[in-house]
């Protein structure tokens, strides 16, 4: 049976929909880095997540090539995660998703080396005749965090995003965001086949001790 980061990591990727606190060792990611509104039809917020997955499979489906990747073993490709921020800094503005700066991830396993990624990068070109170069290779360690589970629109998230604030205040806590910790997503449902009211999506902030 293959591999499924979502069941065996039920901490990172399943949590609860009341806010809680969470420990993010060192992760290693695909990664897109770009900005504007990520509803734009044909804009670069879906080229990002067209060239993601088409690198994600082309690892996960190299056990039927000659390609041989040391440690190998069947998995589910992990869900599509982003990185948030706004332009100028601050709190993000859904009102302005113009604005918006992000880093488009899929997570990797572990026996995926800078190699290996560099082989991807160079066997969907040649198959797919497409310019992969914005797909980077990305180590990201989060640290501590507080997370919960967001059910319903994206546009929605604030309140979502208010409960975690309180929370991790009321257990001593402040937000920490800067230029490398971010607001954290992780899509668990397709907006393409489910009602806006349904998704579900991990929302990760990094947090210190307020007297620290």
């Amino acid at each position: 049976m293959a591999f499924d980061y979502k069941k065996e990591y039920k901490e990172f990727y399943l949590p609860p929909a009341k806010p809680g606190l969470v420990e993010v060792p060192a992760m290693r990611y695909l990664a897109v880095d770009g900005q504007g509104d990520p509803n734009e039809p044909e804009g670069e917020y879906k080229a990002a997540i067209g060239m993601l997955y088409a690198i994600a499979f082309t690892i996960k489906m190299s056990c039927k090539g000659s390609y041989k990747i040391d440690g190998y073993f069947p998995y589910v490709v992990p869900p599509l995660e982003g990185l948030w921020r706004q332009k100028g800094g601050g709190e993000i503005d859904y009102a302005h998703k113009e604005n918006f700066m992000w880093k488009s991830i899929i997570r990797l396993p572990d026996f995926v080396t800078e190699e290996v990624f560099q082989w991807a990068i160079v066997e969907a070109t040649r198959k797919k005749q497409q310019d992969f170069s914005k797909v980077h290779f990305f180590t990201y360690e989060e640290g501590l965090c507080a997370q919960c589970m967001h059910v319903g629109s994206y546009d929605a998230e604030p309140a979502t995003i208010a409960a975690m604030t309180d929370y991790a205040e009321r257990m001593g806590y402040t937000a920490d965001f800067s230029e490398k910790r971010l607001h954290h997503e992780i899509y668990l449902s397709d907006p393409r086949k489910a009602a806006a009211e349904k998704l579900r999506t991990v929302i990760r902030h990094p947090i210190r001790r307020r007297d620290t």
